[in-house]
């Protein structure tokens, strides 16, 4: 073993024991209900990630428009022989950050001097650029990636100098329609690179200098750094046996000189310090003043074609805010983000008045590096000590977001070809409605095809009189993770009551103004989903109040053809189990409204208006239904895909990932050691792949507490409900006999005899056999409510 190995056998060794004191010190903060700027953890965390090989090394800054609140410099700039330490100093090749800190800071200056226009063509300002169909670009659409542009040039040949590269965006054509889609595209920014020039006179290196570096303070921050940085400067990569120290690793950048709108730029943690507390200061630093209040406000407002999933502006990717339930309940403006393929990061949190700076050379030494786990664990960290946000906060604090979101709160258009309940009762003109007082048991998963409210739709109806409307568990907008009180809808004005406050039951009053009672609510396919209670007792509370209950029925997201897993003891029924069903029940709404009321002896008055065009095979995305969130953390199909089998862990001292942007497709825990449980589970046969993995979550156990565990990738082929999560189970339960709190997960599993079969370490196919002799069972049963 040589000194260097040695040294890092030691490092590694203490690293270790670091991130051991830190988890306590911050469990024991945490459970005090305090929340401190967790140095020891942010510490530890970035040495974790040095010692699972993930980055060599880090520069980590924490800090708000006053000044830097933490640092660290850890591992190592350089390694092999005269390995050099990581110093705060330390210069990066910031790649894809040139776009947002030089080039649309630059394009802005020139915007607010009228050299620019942004909703000009970009051909006004470089005439060659227009041909073969691009004259449509307007310089807006290029710094949101919304121009139809590819990613990159034509080929390799391209690459051969600055006038190969300018060369070939002009003979380029669009990919899109402008202002349809996001491509995120380098050749955006090259782009506006060459009009910055075209525009001021001045290349984009030498205008960025004296206009935005120099007046910010930023001395190590430029392109094409000098010999004088090389010292300083982290490698990106081996190139030709040598290191890449001090030339750009970006192709295009580095056939355009050094110097381009996408990537060339070099800068030290410090000086993007300074950078976003420029932003965070409404443009200004100290007494310089490099950017006006509009064009912040511009760098803030989201660029969002209609049914895009990613946010952007012009020059940045939006994300929300450093809160506790930044996923769960936040749309994703407020936080300013920009990434760079070599491994650096910056964060200008407008909400909450802080940034973040991550600088890691990912490429270096082995190529394989990831800083993608850094990045979510610091970012975790600090969203977890911070107190949950509402939208009516983010917009108290920026008023100007509001121009913004207008499109985020549209509900989504249908493109077919099923018809749901509500659009099928609306081609009949609501005539069972027809003349009836009406009380509508409802959340966001309820609307039309055309994103239109079924409140709306039964409040706007001829003849028809919307009196009371019953919001289940999560609230009628279904961004709720708590108990909540009776209020009044804005639109409509019709009172709302909570069937998720001091009690879960209709109350027998509030049906005293109601002739009919509606449900429309999507269902998740899974046993243990309360709004299937809620269904249950409204048939309960309109038999007893003698009056119908109309189901306007959806589809089940995992496929109405898919049931099995541990099916429900009759003895163990509760809110989350209102009847003994499988773990996946394979039945639209309507058809379990049919099975409780007629198994259960309930004797409510039942019509179920079905879909149209609906087959049991069809997943929710065969069926063209728009889709919503149905509760805060099932935001995606892909989430409630895997709901059912780590749900059946939550209940336990583990973390499934709620409060991450993979709720449901994580598991973990500071007590698990990650490399052993993958191993574990991947040499079963589960259906899944399992990566060892760690992340904070902001919610839930563990909050703000780095867990170690597994991120779960289902396989393609049959789907075995239940197998994933009894693996999950059984794995925990028998590495982590002493830390695993099996009996927590009595209710979820339902069936006694499958969960004393995980209890006692039986084997996993003996456990499923069982599971599916139960599900058996219950398909006999499920047959006769079918409609599709």
């Amino acid at each position: 073993m040589d000194a260097l190995e040695s040294s890092q056998s030691l490092r590694s060794r203490y690293i270790a024991a670091l991130i051991c004191v830190a988890v306590l010190l911050w469990a024991c903060l945490s459970a005090a209900g305090a929340s401190p700027l967790p140095r020891e953890a942010l510490d530890a965390v970035v040495a974790g990630e040095i010692a699972h090989g993930n980055v060599a090394g880090a520069v980590v800054i924490v800090g708000d428009a006053q000044g830097v609140r933490y640092r660290t410099d850890q591992g190592w700039r350089t390694v092999g022989e005269a390995a050099e330490a990581m110093s705060p100093d330390t210069v990066f090749d910031l790649a894809s950050l040139t776009k947002a800190v030089a080039t649309a800071s630059a394009i802005m200056q020139l915007v607010e001097r009228g050299a620019i226009a942004l909703d000009a063509p970009a051909s006004r300002y470089w005439a060659a650029f227009g041909a073969h169909g691009k004259g449509g670009v307007t310089i807006r659409q290029l710094l949101a990636h919304t121009s139809g542009l590819p990613a990159g040039v034509s080929s390799t040949r391209a690459l051969r100098g600055r006038r190969a590269v300018l060369a070939d965006i002009v003979a380029m054509a669009r990919q899109a329609e402008p202002g349809t889609r996001v491509i995120y595209s380098d050749i955006n920014y090259v782009v506006l690179g060459e009009i910055v020039e075209r525009a001021s006179g001045m290349p984009l290196d030498a205008w960025c200098a004296a206009r935005l570096f120099e007046p910010l303070g930023m001395t190590d921050t430029g392109f094409r750094p000098g010999p004088g940085l090389t010292p300083r400067i982290a490698p990106t990569t081996f190139q030709a046996g040598h290191r890449l120290r001090g030339q750009v690793h970006d192709p295009i950048a580095a056939a355009m000189g050094g110097v381009a709108g996408n990537a060339g730029l070099f800068s030290t943690a410090d000086d993007l310090a300074r950078f976003a507390r420029m932003l965070l200061g409404d443009g200004q630093l100290g007494a310089n003043r490099v950017l006006s209040h509009d064009s912040v406000t511009t760098l803030m407002l989201p660029d969002k074609p209609a049914g895009a999933d990613t946010w952007r502006s012009a020059g940045w990717a939006l994300q929300a805010p450093l809160a506790e339930n930044r996923f769960r309940m936040l749309y994703p403006v407020g936080m300013l983000e920009h990434l760079g393929y070599t491994g650096t990061g910056l964060w200008v949190d407008m909400v909450t008045r802080q940034f973040v700076v991550i600088l890691t050379s990912r490429l270096y030494p082995g190529g394989a590096g990831d800083a993608a786990p850094l990045r979510a664990q610091v970012l975790g960290m600090l969203a977890s000590r911070a107190s949950p946000l509402s939208i009516e906060d983010l917009l108290a604090r920026i008023p100007e977001l509001e121009a913004g979101l207008p499109l985020a709160r549209q509900l989504p258009q249908s493109t077919g070809p099923v018809r749901s309940g509500v659009d099928v009762l609306a081609s009949r003109g609501f005539a069972p409605l027809a003349g009836r007082r009406v009380g509508l048991i409802t959340n966001r998963s309820g609307f039309d095809s055309n994103g239109v409210r079924t409140v709306d739709r039964l409040a706007q109806a001829p003849g028809v009189r919307l009196t009371v409307i019953l919001a289940p568990e999560h609230g009628l907008d279904t961004d709720l993770d708590a108990t909540f009180g009776d209020t009044t809808d804005a639109r409509t004005g019709v009172p709302i009551r909570s069937l998720y406050g001091t009690e879960r039951r209709i109350a027998p009053q509030w049906l005293d103004d109601v002739d009919v009672l509606v449900f429309d609510v999507q269902d998740a396919g899974v046993r243990f989903f309360t709004y299937l209670s809620t269904l249950g007792y409204a048939l309960e509370a309109v038999a007893k109040a003698r009056i119908p209950l109309i189901v306007l029925d959806r589809p089940n997201p995992l496929g109405a053809d898919l049931y099995g897993g541990p099916v429900l003891d009759a003895t163990a029924t509760s809110f989350t189990g209102y009847y003994p069903l499988a773990l996946l029940h394979g039945m639209t709404v309507g058809e379990l409204a049919g099975l409780f009321n007629q198994r259960l002896g309930i004797g409510a008055e039942l019509e179920v208006v079905p879909m149209e065009h609906y087959r049991r095979g069809m997943s929710y995305a065969d069926t063209g239904l728009g889709w919503v969130p149905i509760s805060p953390n099932l935001r995606d199909t892909k989430a409630l895909s895997l709901y059912a089998d780590v749900g059946l862990l939550e209940g336990a001292n583990v973390s499934v990932g709620r409060g991450t942007r993979a709720p449901f497709s994580v598991l973990g825990a500071p007590w698990i050691r990650a490399d052993e449980l993958a191993r574990t589970l991947n040499a079963v046969d589960t259906g899944a792949k399992f990566k060892p993995m760690r992340f904070v979550p902001t919610e839930g156990p563990h909050r703000g507490i780095v867990c170690e565990g597994v991120a779960i990738q289902r396989l393609p082929g049959p789907v075995r409900p239940g197998r994933i999560g009894l693996a999950l189970a059984l794995a925990l339960r028998q590495s982590y006999p002493d830390q695993f709190n099996i009996d927590a997960i009595r209710a979820s599993v339902g069936s006694r005899t499958v969960w004393e079969m995980l209890r006692d370490g039986r084997p996993l196919d003996f456990i499923d056999t069982v599971a599916s002799a139960q599900a058996a069972t219950f398909a006999a049963q499920r047959e006769a409510f079918l409609l599709y």
